[in-house]
């Protein structure tokens, strides 16, 4: 996918046969992204996710399903309950360390279909004056997800937010599990001249992948140390912008953050993937019609979080710290037949090396001064 680096492919804004039936239609995104291009120039990468996920007509969140067996990707909760009742515990237990604060908001960034959030607040549910402190806030911009969420939460109060800033002041008790790894990115591809963005344009009709000029870049002035020409690096402002906030309201008020995502500490590699129907597949066959992700820089989020003090582990470590095992043993005690055998393979997926355990990493923020959350 990624050219030499001495000659890469310019994108080519300006082509015949544009809209071309045979080879646009019938992929609405598509034609309009070309008419984008044709009339301004090249897209960056992360302009083409935005339009590809959220455009309001033709976006994967906004007209699709994608959750479970039965859309093109499974997530952690919709796999055990076990996931989502263990990271409400670990909240749970940082707020009575944390002195049991009378009021605090309760948050979920990205919450899908509710299920996370559901198996959170039933799992706390006996912990004493826990709820009667929630004030509960999910952020999501979705009409027809916020619909799923309702239902899936039944009578316990709630409400909703479009975007992180407008939740109330106070502590914050916040879990965002695989909402990072969808937000748009940059690539840039090293050059002995400097760096190239990959850019989306235009060749012979169709959507392409081409490498901009060299450039100098500020922001990636400190990467010349660890990279070599034909060496690629992500960035993710909109994440770095949303850990900040994070970070900067938990530092003041107090809190714990538990973001839960697939990655690493550094960006390097070409990680950006298109999926559907459980398959990866070619981003650009159908915009809009499948999932796109990249992995997740953890160091990223983590210098944008301070002063939030950072904790790191694997989602496997994190799981079995906080009792997977026992957890799992006690549903077993319950289950048999083909029931016992889906509960046993869903274990050992949140937490084996070779499935989830060791390419999804928790890091948690915290106040430095207090104590580590559970499971670190």
């Amino acid at each position: 996918m990624i050219a030499p680096a001495s000659d890469p492919p310019a994108p080519n804004p300006a082509v015949p046969n544009l809209l071309a039936p045979n080879l646009l239609a019938p992929n609405l995104l598509a034609q309009h992204l070309a008419r984008r291009i044709a009339a301004s120039g090249p897209l960056t990468l992360a302009e083409f996710m935005a339009e590809a996920l959220l455009h309001p007509d033709h976006g994967y969140y906004t007209t699709r399903e994608p959750f479970g067996t039965q859309g093109d990707f499974t997530t952690a909760p919709e796999i055990s309950q076990m996931f989502g009742e263990l990271l409400g515990l670990c909240l749970a237990q940082a707020w009575v360390d944390q002195g049991c604060p009378p009021a605090f908001v309760l948050a979920e960034l990205g919450p899908g279909r509710g299920t996370l959030m559901a198996d959170l607040l039933r799992a706390t549910r006996r912990v004493p004056g826990f709820h009667a402190a929630a004030q509960l806030y999910l952020v999501e911009a979705s009409p027809r997800l916020r619909a799923r969420q309702r239902a899936a939460l039944g009578n316990h109060p709630a409400d909703w937010a479009a975007d992180l800033r407008d939740l109330p002041d106070g502590p914050l008790f916040l879990v965002a599990n695989e909402f990072f790894d969808a937000l748009p990115i940059r690539q840039f591809l090293r050059d002995p001249a400097g760096w190239r963005e990959r850019l989306l344009g235009l060749q012979d009709g169709r959507l392409a992948f081409g490498w901009g000029a060299p450039l100098p870049l500020a922001a990636l002035q400190d990467r010349l140390a660890d990279t070599i020409p034909g060496d690629m690096v992500e960035t993710c402002a909109p994440a770095q912008g949303i850990a900040g906030q994070i970070g900067a309201r938990i530092a003041a008020r107090g809190g714990l953050a538990l973001l839960i995502d697939y990655g690493g500490w550094r960006s390097l590699g070409d990680t950006f993937q298109a999926l559907s129907a459980h398959r990866f597949t070619d981003p650009l066959a159908a915009p809009g019609q499948a999932d796109l992700t990249a992995h997740v820089d953890f160091e990223a989020l983590a210098r944008a979080a301070d002063p939030a003090r950072c904790h790191m582990a694997t989602q496997g470590a994190f799981l079995l710290a906080l009792g997977v095992a026992q957890r799992s043993a006690a549903l077993a005690r319950r289950l048999t037949g083909v029931a016992l055998d889906r509960h046993l393979a869903a274990s050992y997926r949140l937490t084996a090396p070779t499935e989830m355990g060791s390419l999804f990493k928790v890091l948690a923020l915290t106040r430095a001064t207090d104590p580590a959350p559970p499971g670190f």
